[in-house]
């Protein structure tokens, strides 16, 4: 059954006005509407022409609706909003099919039912910017390719909430170099930068790679603040002291871990809001596994994935920021071993 459609006056207005131009209507499915999703799918919707349709999907139907409404009242114009009954329906019609899924399993879940369905074979480009392994996604590239349903890329993105709500975050793209023009102008109205990486599956292993180093720097900095203070330095002498030097880096100058270091830092704030524990580790464990399917061997891998995993069964840290582990490790108030 198809889905509800939102229509202001203005926005018909506005849709009559476009109907004599010779531009082809483009149509959207997204797929996953969680805390990142949510936001990004608001963004695209309302830098899209009036013409232009995005049908939505998620297993919630709740934020489905609340989207919807979102939609409707934050602006008069923006595309026209369908809400689907299945993953399938959202992607039945549409040029470009955008995913933003929890895990590798939802991934190739979606896609699998998709793909079993009555789809209508056309040059669709399917745009997952789920974090998941790189071999997952060439799976599900493969899986496009030989039912011959277009071209799907990866675009994990960096940014959080924060980045999706401004419209401000960072895509690292995995694709052809001749996709890579058509698949911006999409990914901008999302976020203010994308990274082309190289073929499909590569702007996964640039972004797993680059969190593989943040999950790593970001227990350093928690061992180095705890040092330092139990020698009794005062903990803003320290970051200065590092922050222009060579240990220098993002948790010890941006996300410092100790309280009241950097006022805008998660830690100044209960470690509220931030990537969460949970996600860094999920990352983390991607980055161990992809590396050991190419050969590479991450010795640092392991043990910081055990302190990630030994610090999130704490309830007090979990859905807090991963510098939280700062406290874990035996900044104040330590719950666990230093």
């Amino acid at each position: 059954m198809r889905g509800s459609r939102f229509l202001s006056s203005a926005l018909r207005a506005q849709r009559r006005a476009f109907s004599a131009s010779p531009r082809r209507l483009d149509s959207y499915g997204f797929i996953g509407l969680g805390r990142m999703g949510y936001q990004m799918a608001k963004n695209l919707q309302s830098k899209l022409s009036p013409s232009d349709s995005v049908h939505l999907f998620d297993i919630n139907k709740d934020a489905m609706q609340r989207l919807a409404e979102d939609m409707r009242t934050s602006q008069a114009g923006g595309a026209v909003v369908e809400l689907a009954d299945s993953a399938a329906e959202a992607a039945k019609d549409a040029d470009t099919v955008i995913t933003v899924l929890p895990e590798p399993s939802h991934v190739k879940a979606v896609y699998s039912r998709i793909l079993v369905s009555d789809l209508t074979q056309k040059p669709r480009i399917w745009i997952d910017s789920s974090t998941i392994d790189p071999s997952t996604s060439r799976e599900v590239a493969k899986w496009i390719f030989d039912t011959n349903q277009g071209e799907f890329v990866d675009a994990p993105m960096s940014g959080g909430v924060v980045g999706a709500t401004a419209g401000t975050l960072t895509f690292m793209l995995g694709s052809p170099e001749e996709l890579v023009p058509k698949i911006e102008t999409i990914l901008l109205r999302m976020g203010k930068r994308v990274l082309h990486c190289g073929l499909q599956g590569t702007g996964l292993s640039a972004k797993l790679a680059n969190n593989y180093l943040l999950a790593i720097n970001n227990i350093a900095t928690a061992e180095a603040m705890i040092l330092g203070i139990r020698w009794g330095l005062d903990p803003k002498t320290l970051a200065n002291v590092i922050n222009t030097s060579t240990g220098r880096c993002w948790p010890s100058e941006i996300n410092n871990p100790v309280k009241g270091v950097v006022e805008t830092a998660p830690a100044s704030r209960d470690y509220a809001g931030g990537f969460s524990i949970e996600l860094m580790t999920k990352d983390l464990k991607l980055a161990v596994k992809a590396a050991a399917e190419v050969g590479a061997k991450l010795k640092l891998g392991a043990p910081a994935t055990r302190v990630y995993r030994k610090a999130e069964k704490y309830p007090k840290y979990q859905g807090k920021d991963f510098s939280v582990v700062y406290r874990y490790l035996g900044g104040k108030h330590r719950d666990g071993p230093s």
